[in-house]
């Protein structure tokens, strides 16, 4: 198995593997890519198979993750994928492997990644890990599942921050969305619902989560995409116009 792990070196030449043919997502694919060279710097690390393919594994100290979690001197997994006629080959397990094994060089505490009750878009099966020893640490409203892997004798387990755990904000009358550029997917599509929610009368805010501190006070743990209406979570799988159009017809009602 031929994996890469992109630097500050090659990132320019390297596709990023989600969203790489995807042209209405260039804007995005540009900022997951601005986002990858500033955090590669302060530890991020992005491991993908060398093809053109969605094989990769994304993973950061927890002092830089954005992900509301209380976890000191643990590794955070952010985004793990492996699809089509890559499954089922031990690309998977091959990645984890990849990442634990680091994570025991850089003499880190446990493991971390933000699953949920079910397996859903955009996130991460817990089934995979609880095969792999994870063990569930933590919940939040109103479906989302901390699992961790220890790897020293630490006595801290890991947890949630407390504003991530009750699934609602600030109420503004309307329609509010979390996101950041982690994912080059975001870009169009919310840009998308911002214009069907205001075509129908709905006020629509973006809120861009570009540091560590503001993803410390998300009010979801999903700091990827959440979307809010009145101050209640509604989801954090990303909406195309049909499905959008489908939760206005649900709040009209």
């Amino acid at each position: 198995m031929d994996f890469i792990t992109l630097t500050k070196g090659n990132i320019e030449n390297e596709h990023i593997c989600c969203a790489f043919s995807d042209k209405k997502s260039k804007e995005g694919y540009n900022a997951k890519k601005q986002f990858l060279k500033e955090q590669i710097e302060y530890g991020y690390v992005f491991i993908k198979l060398n093809e053109r393919a969605k094989v990769f594994i994304e993973y950061a100290p927890s002092e830089i993750a954005y992900l509301p979690v209380y976890a000191p001197n643990y590794m955070v997994i952010n985004c793990f994928w492996v699809s089509g006629k890559y499954k089922g080959s031990g690309y998977g397990k091959e990645l984890l492997k990849k990442c634990i094994e680091d994570s025991k060089t850089k003499g880190k505490d446990g493991i971390i990644v933000l699953t949920s009750d079910k397996k859903r878009p955009f996130m991460s099966d817990k089934k995979f890990f609880l095969k792999n020893g994870f063990e569930k640490c933590d919940t939040a409203k109103p479906y989302f599942e901390l699992l961790f892997l220890k790897l020293s004798n630490s006595d801290i387990v890991p947890r949630f921050i407390e504003s991530a755990r009750n699934a609602v904000c600030e109420d503004n009358g309307g329609f509010k969305t979390y996101y950041s550029n982690q994912c080059p997917y975001m870009n169009y599509y919310i840009d998308l619902q911002s214009k069907i929610a205001k075509e129908q009368g709905f006020e629509y805010e973006k809120i861009l989560i570009d540091s560590k501190d503001k993803a410390n006070q998300n009010p979801s743990p999903f700091t990827i995409y959440s979307l809010f209406y009145k101050g209640k979570f509604l989801t954090q799988e990303l909406t195309a116009e049909k499905k959008f159009r489908k939760i206005i017809d649900e709040v009209n009602k």
